[in-house]
């Protein structure tokens, strides 16, 4: 399994950075079975996170013929509606440092990054992934309409508007789309990816190494659809 993790101006590191690291000790812990990279859709550059200026250097180009898992995190910044000037900042004449995350988002539908993700979950072969606001970067482009999926919970009404049935779950299987809610729900989305496709015993000796343990529900679009309760 090779997972390319797609880094964007803004992105938060921390979706980044714990399936990556979650990842990266399930290749060693299975001789190989998982690698992991961070790419780009524009190819290998520096790229600057959302989070004080933080940046990771891609290595690699988003790339559809290798890729087995295509893993998109969401962006750090201010929380809210563009516009809003926190009161404390009224008058100074500061520019804001860091952007709204609606903003950072909207971004990437700019750029070339949507029709390759829109390639990928075209692909029967290939799975998508997000952490967090991942899964409104794919939703903004049009792609995730009548599919299961999650996100942080301030994201849950943009998500919905999108067209896709929002699940408020830990982690939410659809299929070839797996979804992460908040930001540290990397973590279980990176195990939950090591056992469904490398296999239990492996995602528990990177769970006891990283001694965490996992959080939430793991959801799947399996089964009869519950009465309302």
């Amino acid at each position: 399994m090779h997972v390319q993790v797609v880094l964007f101006d803004g992105f938060d590191p921390l979706d980044v950075i714990a399936p990556y690291e979650v990842l990266y000790a399930g290749g060693s812990a299975s001789d190989g079975a998982v690698t992991v990279e961070l790419v780009s859709a524009e190819g290998p550059r520096e790229v600057i996170g959302g989070t004080g200026g933080l940046a990771l250097r891609a290595t690699g180009t988003l790339d559809l013929e290798r890729a087995d898992v295509i893993l998109v995190p969401g962006a750090s910044g201010r929380v809210g509606e563009p516009g809003e000037v926190p009161e404390e900042e009224v008058g100074t004449g500061e520019r804001e440092r860091d952007g709204f995350v609606p903003v950072l988002l909207g971004r990437t539908l700019t750029t070339g990054l949507p029709a390759l993700l829109k390639e990928a979950m075209d692909d029967p072969d290939i799975t998508v992934a997000s952490v967090c606001g991942g899964s409104l970067v794919l939703a903004m482009a049009g792609l995730l309409e009548g599919r299961h999926a999650t996100t942080h919970h301030l994201g849950f009404d943009l998500l919905d508007a999108t067209g896709a049935h929002a699940v408020r779950a830990r982690v939410v299987d659809d299929g070839d789309l797996i979804t992460g809610a908040g930001v540290t729900s990397g973590l279980d989305l990176g195990l939950y990816l090591l056992e469904r496709e490398v296999g239990s015993r492996i995602a528990h000796a990177v769970e006891v190494l990283f001694a965490h343990e996992r959080r939430g529900t793991v959801w799947r679009a399996q089964g009869p659809t519950p009465t309302t309760l």
